[in-house]
């Protein structure tokens, strides 16, 4: 799927659905800049674009075509014999996350900025080109009127939609603290998610802080194609991507203190156990011993063979050193 987008430098849409033959020639008119953008296509569309209309250099488009394990800004400047215009050529990430499976999806997106031009690439479709494209078609304006205009506002939509993924994680170590507190549910379960998700909430930030390293470039001087009084908008883009990190590093810290709190509960657990245990054998050793010494077959340690009353003076005397074990726990406090 292939859209594209000619608008004038007031901001007006112009052209829509272009044909791509007509790209060239709309190109070299200087009240003009294109926006096409690129989902999912076909290898017939990504050289027929990238290459025979733009000629844009093959680094470039093999870093678009493959997957970009992080995100990257590289310029190219056209050298002696290059057919290209110079441009920018930017990879960020879009993120989604599904509660259900509990896990950060990440979808790439390349941009390749010029003076006139913008090309988006993706493979999957993205709520920010979406958001853009129906904004355009149903107003026939955009509020960008150049390239790194445009360029900005689809970065800051990316971000933007970090927003609700980032709360939905919140939510979940919310959700996690309240289990830990109150829960009496299986403890490797509940162990296992919140490993689980502390792992995402790592895998969120190693997303976020290459951004902001592309971001931090992006609002500093020293790109020709980004204008001086766009930088700062670049910058709150990476204000609020500093923003994010952030969070997701106390969701981290979080997590750490949840898990503290986790093996600390489940520590005592088992020292109550244990406690429990030791307090029964102890209660029960005047018992044991009285009955072993009892039942063995020595006159020496009965009570009167013949006595009927035996039997009730050893109960007895059980009873009355199992209740003084018991006073002498209860005076320590230790139960």
């Amino acid at each position: 799927m292939m859209r594209s987008y000619a608008f004038t430098t007031q901001g007006r849409l112009h052209t829509s659905d272009l044909e791509p033959f007509l790209m060239p020639t709309l190109l070299s008119d200087t009240n003009l800049f294109l926006w096409v953008d690129m989902e999912n296509p076909t290898p017939n569309e990504i050289k027929w674009v990238l290459e025979d209309i733009f000629h844009f250099h093959p680094l470039s488009i093999e870093d678009c075509i493959q997957d970009s394990p992080s995100p990257k800004l590289d310029e190219y400047v056209p050298k002696e014999g290059d057919a290209f215009n110079p441009y920018l050529f930017i990879v960020l990430h879009a993120v989604d996350y599904s509660r259900r499976d509990g896990v950060f999806d990440t979808s790439e997106m390349n941009f390749f900025i010029g003076r006139n031009f913008i090309v988006t690439f993706h493979y999957v479709s993205l709520k920010a080109i979406q958001y853009l494209a129906e904004r355009c078609e149903r107003a026939k304006s955009l509020a960008a009127r150049t390239p790194d205009h445009l360029a900005h506002l689809l970065m800051d939509a990316v971000v933007e939609h970090y927003t609700p993924a980032v709360d939905e994680l919140g939510s979940e170590v919310g959700v996690l603290e309240s289990r830990v507190l109150e829960s009496d549910e299986e403890e490797s379960e509940l162990l296992n998610e919140v490993i689980k998700i502390r792992k995402e909430v790592y895998h969120l930030r190693q997303i976020i802080m290459p951004q902001k390293e592309v971001m931090a470039k992006l609002s500093r001087p020293g790109y020709k194609l980004i204008r001086p009084n766009l930088l700062p908008y670049y910058r709150d883009v990476y204000d609020r991507l500093s923003y994010l990190s952030d969070m997701a590093m106390n969701y981290a810290d979080s997590l750490t203190n949840i898990l503290k709190v986790y093996l600390y509960l489940s520590s005592n657990r088992t020292e109550e156990i244990i406690k429990t245990l030791a307090l029964f054998t102890i209660l029960t050793t005047p018992t044991l011993a009285i009955g072993a010494w009892y039942g063995m077959n020595l006159r020496f340690w009965e009570i009167g063979v013949d006595n009927p009353w035996s039997p009730y003076w050893v109960l007895g005397l059980n009873i009355v050193l199992t209740l003084v074990i018991f006073i002498y726990i209860r005076r320590k406090k230790w139960f």
